[in-house]
């Protein structure tokens, strides 16, 4: 008998394709009526392969009496509960380090869309503007710019190496120190201060929920850029959004949102903003790791040996 799973989302093709063909998966997201859905095979699905932002708290696990683990596609795992899954015994697993070499990539490319404005450049060119109005704008180096990372784990590691390459000084702050060759910021605020672009890559969930505020904007200043590819939810979206119409800070890059994918219409008209819609691992190569990292944990638990990735 294939052990029985839930998907909690429509996934990566490939991951739901091979998730269907090795275990007896029931979708979560054809289901009409959810609370049946779960009455139905509460006392025979054993995991959960996670996909999105579906909260999973001790409510949702009381509901399968039979849950042994959660498979989550991604790093950030702050849609999971993790103490109600460990007062409950149940095993987390996420896919960190597959995509940390792309949402590098990715930071970098923000990054220099942000201060060079070239989005904004393409626009201009594809208006007419060119032939009609002259040369665009000119706009900033980032080379010789301090870049001030807020979470310096694998991906910040990695985001840093392609600064510095590009002749950014680095900064950062995390909650611990650590035995890094880059200058040591014991608070954002102070980050900000000391920084050009403030790049943030902490995780999501309640200790860093709007933890960039009014007093790290007050702090980056009119001349600075922030760049966000962590969570939305680290960011106070509309204080962010005001900043930028009045153009207290220089601009902003974004890869994440508070309520994807529905995004604050009045970004849209901001020509100081640059947006992407959550592509910091959107590359075949790097979902079809994730994918492989997730199904393997999957295997190892049913087959009775550790996972690869535990974070509970």
């Amino acid at each position: 008998m294939k052990p029985e799973i839930i998907i909690t989302a429509r996934g990566h093709g490939d991951t739901m394709t091979t998730l269907q063909a090795e275990f007896t998966a029931h979708l979560l997201h054809e289901a009409s009526d959810k609370n049946a859905f779960f009455r139905q095979h509460a006392e025979k699905v054993r995991a959960l392969a996670t996909f999105g932002p579906m909260a999973v708290d001790g409510k949702v696990m009381d509901l399968l009496p039979k849950l042994e683990i959660i498979a989550n596609f991604g790093v950030g795992v702050d849609a999971i509960k993790l103490e109600d899954a460990k007062t409950r015994g149940i095993i987390v697993t996420n896919t960190p380090d597959v995509l940390n070499e792309t949402v590098a990539d990715t930071a970098l490319a923000l990054i220099l869309n942000t201060v060079r404005r070239f989005p904004q450049s393409e626009q201009y060119l594809r208006g007419g503007n060119w032939a009609a109005r002259g040369a665009y704008a000119l706009t900033t180096d980032i080379g010789g710019k301090t870049l001030g990372v807020l979470g310096l784990g694998r991906i910040g590691e990695a985001i840093a190496k392609r600064a510095v390459a590009c002749g950014m000084k680095i900064r950062y702050h995390n909650r611990r120190r650590k035995d890094s060759p880059y200058p040591y910021d014991p608070d954002p605020v102070t980050l900000a201060k000391n920084s050009n672009v403030l790049l943030v890559v902490t995780p999501g969930g309640p200790e860093t929920n709007k933890l960039i505020n009014a007093k790290v904007l007050d702090a980056l200043g009119p001349r600075g850029y922030l760049v966000n590819i962590a969570r939305g939810s680290v960011v106070d979206e509309p204080v962010l959004l005001r900043y930028l119409q009045e153009k207290r800070i220089a601009g902003a890059g974004l890869d994440v949102f508070v309520d994807e994918p529905r995004v604050p219409p009045e970004f849209f008209s901001l020509e100081n903003a640059v947006l992407f819609p959550h592509v910091g691992s959107a590359t075949v190569e790097t979902r079809k790791a994730m994918g492989d990292l997730q199904i393997e944990n999957l295997r190892l638990h049913f087959a009775g040996k550790p996972v690869r990735t535990r974070v509970i």
